[in-house]
């Protein structure tokens, strides 16, 4: 009698087996409940955090991903500095908002994707390969979303074959589509998304573009409480992504701080931001 994989701890043969490069299809094949979409709700309302506000921009030469710290359970603040932003791989990286453990559950997932398949086919998939599995994970989640445990992320990267940065949104279905020159997703979207509508240049510094995204975030706190600013008094700050031709590059909690620090100061000045021209 052939031993039961899972029991003896050996993984089996088709997960290293060429042509089956997607992880997600060998753990829907041999344990499928693994999957977080296919998790047993406990019985009644689930209450669970949630994280937020994700921004993305676009400059030349590559893409910035942040977001800020806070994480909620209905009206409390469930955590304050839960981070919301990871690499996928070497030249992608994902945001979450939704969710909190099934968005992080689905990120470490995405990852073992990717890495699966560099591992079986010898090659990285494209970042429009790479914004399509993530969109077939998102919808594998449409039973737990449609109860109200959503997970929305904001996909960012390199896109060698182009060589420029470039961003994808979701929807619950895991519908996606390309965003350009800025995005943002979660509760404090829409604040976020207008302040960048009216800051955004395409020919922003690297400097620029993450100053732009901190200021966006400084403005989707103003206004929406689930979204979390700077916090000076306990040093959390943003979390701050590049990533160009040379990889995914997180800012430094100096780095980031100092950028946090300067916008804070700024705004005791002018709390409303800066002022865009009116033509």
């Amino acid at each position: 009698m052939e031993a039961n994989p899972r029991s003896t701890g050996r993984l089996p043969a088709a997960f290293l087996t060429p042509g089956s490069s997607s992880f997600m299809d060998f753990l829907s094949a041999h344990s499928p409940d693994l999957l977080p979409g296919n998790r047993k709700l406990p019985e009644g309302i689930v209450e669970a955090p949630h994280g937020t506000t994700i921004v993305a921009a676009t400059f030349p030469g590559g893409v910035v991903l942040a977001g800020d710290r806070r994480a909620t359970m209905g009206n409390m603040i469930a955590q304050r500095d839960i981070e919301k932003v990871f690499p996928a791989d070497e030249y992608s990286a994902v945001g979450i908002a939704g969710t909190a453990g099934l968005a992080v559950e689905m990120v470490k997932l995405f990852q073992l994707e990717l890495e699966h398949f560099e591992k079986v086919e010898g090659a990285t998939l494209s970042l429009e390969g790479k914004a399509n599995r993530l969109s077939t994970m998102i919808r594998g989640n449409l039973g737990m979303a449609m109860q109200g445990l959503a997970v929305v992320p904001l996909f960012a990267g390199w896109d060698e074959g182009r060589e420029k940065g470039r961003i994808f949104s979701y929807d619950v279905t895991g519908g996606r589509s390309e965003e350009h020159g800025f995005a943002a997703t979660g509760s404090g979207s829409i604040f976020a998304r207008g302040s960048m509508k009216k800051l955004y240049r395409d020919d922003l510094t690297e400097q620029q573009a993450t100053t732009l995204v901190v200021q966006a975030l400084y403005d989707a706190a103003d206004d929406d409480s689930a979204t979390g600013g700077p916090d000076l008094a306990r040093r959390i700050f943003p979390i701050v992504t590049v990533i160009t031709d040379e990889g995914f590059r997180r800012l430094t909690e100096a780095e980031s701080s100092e950028l946090a620090r300067s916008i804070t100061e700024r705004r005791l000045e002018q709390p409303d931001g800066p002022r865009a021209a009116l033509l």
